[in-house]
């Protein structure tokens, strides 16, 4: 089968592309012809039909007034996206195509081309942005589903985008664009989610369409586990933003006898730097990224891994790498994270936004070190039954030929 998978980003930035790229590399090993597709970007493998992606845009960069009209402009309906697909289209022909992560730098344009052209189309759910203008159902800190049933103007009420009622307002028009008079994902044959929480919720705010339930999975052979550990602390690893709840993990852990190390980036580490130091909280470690290796080799040593989100996590592919590597998951009762974290087998739960629960938690952890051991191979465990590679293959070719069979 040749299949075309298409990430905005293909290069591991975060857990959308990490998981296109690691389907992409399941189905070679399985014998199919695997095409990417997405946006040109300096840190990309060198990949077949790179010319033909569409150019890179980022959003966060300042740029003119010339520039932001184009931005704004190919957000809501990206002619050079569907443009340069139609050219890829006429060089190769998917019998397939599985959408990931493509909202905003590419926008929904391209799905006229698969549907011109008749070809299967499958999306992976990643976030919330088929109903939720601001993609992660928060408004300034808060879970909010105001949204539900296609009421977007509320994104623009409670200035949910970046506080900002201009760019609110362009993500609503957006959403009544796609939803309401091109109806434009109607030609998505099946969305996956990748959670059962996700599956519930898409369909709660109003989603239509046939929705499957299909977990990421992990290769875990290509992790070692560590059941014991080597110093007293705890890990997180991941994005460095609002939503991530590292506020209240920086509340929690002050004052306990064990070192946090905080592993990557994002718009807020000057301020948690700046609380960490205001407040003189002695046990923080801001580790910035580090290599797959070294990262690895730092969750080994560690006791646990900390996962305080408090939006609608849509998966945690956080937890599953810290479960393969044989570490428990202290871990926040939102979204998709209780289905993965089992209070007392695999890990411990939180209430969300809970420092002191949190702090609890970490605490009894603390207490029992044995059951640190247990916890990492019931978590392993875990991770080798129910989210391996050839489970998740051959649930994945169902849904291809599911949808395969709409155009028959």
């Amino acid at each position: 089968m040749k299949i075309l998978l298409v990430n905005k980003f293909l290069y591991p930035k975060g857990g959308d592309a990490i998981s296109t790229i690691n389907t992409g590399k399941l189905l070679s090993s399985k014998g199919h012809k695997v095409i990417f597709w997405g946006m040109k970007h300096p840190k990309n493998p060198n990949y077949s039909y790179k010319e033909v992606f569409v150019s890179y845009v980022d959003f966060n960069r300042p740029i003119g007034f010339s520039q932001q009209l184009k931005a704004s402009i190919n957000l809501l309906y990206s002619f050079e996206a569907r443009n340069k697909m139609e050219k890829f289209l006429k060089m190769e022909r998917p019998d397939i195509v599985h959408l990931n992560n493509f909202a905003h730098q590419i926008s929904p344009s391209i799905l006229d081309v698969f549907h011109k052209y008749r070809i299967p189309t499958v999306m992976t759910m990643r976030d919330y942005k088929l109903v939720c203008p601001a993609y992660i159902m928060l408004s300034h800190g808060d879970v909010c589903e105001k949204c539900k049933n296609g009421r977007y103007y509320w994104c623009f009420l409670k200035k949910c985008t970046k506080d900002s009622y201009l760019k609110s307002a362009l993500n609503v028009i957006e959403m009544y664009l796609h939803h309401k008079i091109l109806r434009i994902y109607n030609e998505v044959d099946v969305f996956i989610a990748t959670s059962r929480f996700l599956k519930q919720k898409i369909k709660e705010m109003g989603l239509k369409g046939k929705v499957v339930f299909l977990p990421n999975f992990i290769a875990f052979d290509e992790f070692k586990p560590f059941f014991e550990w080597k110093e007293k602390s705890l890990c997180y690893f991941g994005r460095l933003s609002p939503e991530k709840g590292l506020f209240t993990l920086l509340e929690a852990i002050k004052g306990l006898d064990i070192k946090l190390k905080i592993f990557g980036d994002g718009p807020i580490r000057t301020y948690l730097e700046e609380k960490v130091s205001k407040e003189k909280i002695q046990n923080v470690y801001f580790l910035g990224h580090k290599s797959q290796y070294e990262l690895i080799n730092e969750v080994k040593n560690s006791m646990a891994v900390v996962l305080p989100s408090e939006w609608y996590e849509t998966f945690g592919r956080t937890a599953i790498e810290a479960f393969a590597l044989g570490k428990p998951v202290i871990g926040a009762r939102i979204g998709g994270i209780p289905e993965l974290v089992k209070d007392n087998k695999t890990g411990l739960t939180f209430e969300p936004k809970n420092s002191e629960e949190l702090k609890d938690k970490i605490q009894s952890l603390l207490k029992n070190p044995d059951k640190i051991i247990d916890m990492g191979r019931n978590a392993r465990r875990f991770v080798e039954k129910e989210l391996n590679p050839e489970k998740h293959y051959k649930q994945l070719m169902e849904i291809y030929q599911r949808a395969i069979e709409k155009h028959v």
